[in-house]
């Protein structure tokens, strides 16, 4: 049977691109630090996935999956050696850590086969596989030449999967819940040795497109309906979104940027606008349980330029559309602190020390025009919460 390494067995790991690696038809090992998991995983060789909505809510049981330490390193390159694909999914901030562990596999690999190693690289980055593979060079001193032989292939995550309660789990560390959508759209150029057969893959070229759809239409959209229900009182993004004055704010940002991303790549402006409808509708899940705290937390990494506001409004300028609407949405950001959320208090001294035009400008990238009109916004806090 055909083997996928899944390095990273947390929301998106099991949640998403396991269940598409397992219903592709392969043995599914996952690589985590987190022991609890890998010594449930190997113990049970299989886990509970839940698919919630508001129209009906099952349970799948994926099986013939185990997993390995990701502290051991001869364990995990032994894995990644012999897998015929491979994913991440451990989050931006830690793939500095785990390249030691895939460059070993990677020689380990090629030092027995020739056949290549294709990386569906699933992380909230842009050009994510140009990170990966200049921190995988870099223990590869003298043999970056394997690297030709491994396809970075990038991918863009549409499925939301809420963070798990003790409530949720009902006993089984193992059990994740997702929404239904599981489309995965992934750099049809990026293959190494032909693209394989996966369930609900999309591979597409230019997939810089898909890149920035993901977002700065989709990310811009959670985030901003976070930060919206924040100012608001809420706690459930489901709660949010169903709020006729929010969602209007959101979906007025959501589409300057559609508009910029037609015009920018020439797709129909049609299809993007249908995939704000549905990302509406599935923002308004309230059986998924997504809440407030987890959308919005980490506005400091949210608020960086490129990134889903100052990367949209960035974009919308240089197609010539409004920015405005994403500009209040970055003012709404701005009101997020929680005693919980680390980043949102750093954010608040940087705002306190620095004033917020120049956190606007020096921090976000914004130009001085577009911080004066995010200012008026965030100083006219009673009508940024108007519907």
């Amino acid at each position: 049977m055909k083997k996928a390494v899944m390095y990273g067995a947390g929301n998106i790991g099991r949640g998403f691109i396991g269940q598409v690696f397992h219903d592709s038809g392969y043995e599914v090992v996952f690589v985590d630090v987190n022991l609890q998991v890998v010594e449930a995983l190997n113990k049970k060789r299989c886990y509970p996935l839940r698919v919630v909505s508001e129209e009906k809510t099952y349970e799948v049981v994926l099986g013939n999956v185990r997993a390995v330490n990701g502290t051991d390193l001869e364990a995990v390159a032994e894995e990644i050696a012999t897998a015929d694909i491979m994913a991440t999914a451990v989050g931006v901030n830690i793939l500095p850590y785990i390249a030691k562990n895939i460059a070993s596999g990677i020689k380990k690999r090629f030092s027995i086969t020739k056949k290549p190693l294709n990386i569906i690289i699933c992380e909230n980055l842009i050009d994510a596989g140009g990170a990966l593979k200049e921190l995988l060079k870099a223990h590869l001193a003298g043999e970056e030449e394997l690297l030709d032989s491994v396809g970075f292939v990038e991918a863009s995550i549409g499925r939301m999967v809420p963070v798990m309660t003790p409530a949720m789990q009902e006993g089984d560390i193992l059990r994740q819940w997702v929404e239904p959508y599981c489309e995965l759209p992934v750099d049809e150029k990026a293959f190494k040795g032909g693209i394989p057969e996966l369930k609900n893959l999309k591979p597409f070229s230019p997939f810089r497109f898909y890149e920035e759809r993901k977002l700065y239409i989709h990310n811009l959209g959670h985030a901003m309906s976070a930060y919206f229900g924040h100012l608001k009182g809420y706690e459930m993004i489901w709660q949010a979104a169903g709020d006729t004055g929010i969602a209007k704010k959101v979906r007025a940002a959501m589409t300057a940027s559609a508009l910029a991303l037609s015009k920018a790549y020439g797709m129909p402006y049609a299809s993007l606008k249908e995939h704000i409808d549905d990302l509406l509708y599935r923002f308004c899940n309230k059986a998924l349980g997504d809440t407030i705290a987890r959308v919005g937390r980490d506005p400091m990494r949210k608020l960086k330029p490129s990134d889903r506001f100052s990367g949209a409004a960035a974009r919308c300028n240089s197609e010539n559309i409004d920015p405005k609407p994403i500009l209040a949405g970055m003012a709404a950001a701005l009101y997020f602190m929680r005693e919980d959320d680390e980043s949102s208090l750093e954010m608040q001294k940087v705002l306190e020390k620095d004033g917020i035009k120049g956190f606007l400008t020096g921090y976000c990238g914004l130009s001085a025009s577009d911080a004066a009109i995010c200012v008026g916004y965030y100083n006219d806090r009673g009508g940024l919460m108007a519907d």
